[in-house]
């Protein structure tokens, strides 16, 4: 087994999106996109209580090619979207959807949460598509905690979102070969993760800091690893919350602006125009 290196350690930015400041850990200066992976936001904040639902997180906008999802890490996030589907995904869980050729959806948070306050903490990235598969037609899949299988040896927990890590295999489908784990490391505690050869991937660290591929993660850095070796490997030197997303690159021309992710300039003016026609679908959100 041999183990990748590390290309770039990239501190995450603090970045304002509509009012809210996130780290940003991609893009940064440094990289613009790891191939199949476009952009990760990391939200980490303490509601104050005495909020109105309506007020939190982000209203009705449209999406077309490509995956937006989401790691729910602590309180609840809540998703509507114009196919009609209505979820709330709890801590551990995650929100999966897929754009395709059009979807319209807000993520709120929950009237409790709003109401009474408390601790949120999520992750959501971007996941570009194939070309082929931009305009397939679009679905939301929300996946439990309790449906995300768990791999836990000694002091690591590894949460398998999508692919297969020890023989098991991840609850989310993907139209490009991908792994994407959450997981977990005590201190002292170490994981081998087996990365395909033509894999890129990176892993970013919520909370602790891990020695990894001749170098060191602190809290909220990204490591992209050199494409040198059939494995990754993670050690713990304080307890450790951590993601890994690795996929196959796709290898196309990507050309993106706000929420449309394709492959040219003109794909980019038919998704304005279509978005602004309501060929995405109509959102009229209900709440508690």
């Amino acid at each position: 087994m041999s183990y990748r290196t590390l290309k770039h350690v990239i501190p995450s930015q603090k970045v304002n999106m509509g009012g809210h400041l996130l780290d940003q850990p991609l893009p940064t200066e440094q990289i613009e996109s790891l191939d199949p992976f476009l952009l990760i936001h990391h939200w980490h904040q303490v509601l104050p209580g005495g909020q109105d639902q309506r007020d939190l997180g982000v209203g009705p906008h449209p999406h077309r090619g490509f995956s937006p999802v989401t790691f729910v890490f602590k309180g609840a996030v809540s998703h509507q979207d114009s196919l009609g589907e209505k979820a709330t995904v709890l801590a551990g869980g995650t929100q999966w959807m897929f754009a395709g050729r059009g979807i319209t959806h807000s993520e709120r948070f929950t009237k409790q949460m709003a109401e009474e306050g408390g601790e949120l903490e999520f992750i959501q990235f971007w996941v570009n598509a194939p070309a082929a598969y931009k305009m397939e037609a679009p679905y939301y899949q929300p996946i439990s905690l309790e449906d995300t299988p768990l791999v836990e040896e000694d002091k690591s927990k590894v949460w398998i979102v999508s692919g297969i890590f020890k023989g098991v295999k991840g609850a989310a489908p993907t139209y490009s070969p991908q792994l994407l784990l959450r997981g977990e490391l005590q201190k002292n505690g170490e994981v081998e993760i087996p990365i395909t050869s033509s894999f890129n991937t990176l892993v970013y660290v919520l909370e602790g800091s891990l020695k990894t591929g001749d170098g060191q993660l602190l809290t909220k850095d990204m490591g992209v690893y050199n494409n040198n070796g059939d494995s990754i490997s993670l050690k713990a030197t304080a307890d450790t919350r951590y993601i890994v997303l690795s996929g196959e690159p796709i290898n196309e021309p990507v050309k993106q602006y706000g929420p449309f992710v394709m492959n040219n300039e003109t794909q980019i003016m038919e998704a304005l125009r279509d978005s602004q026609m309501g060929k995405m679908g109509i959102l009229i959100e209900e709440f508690d």
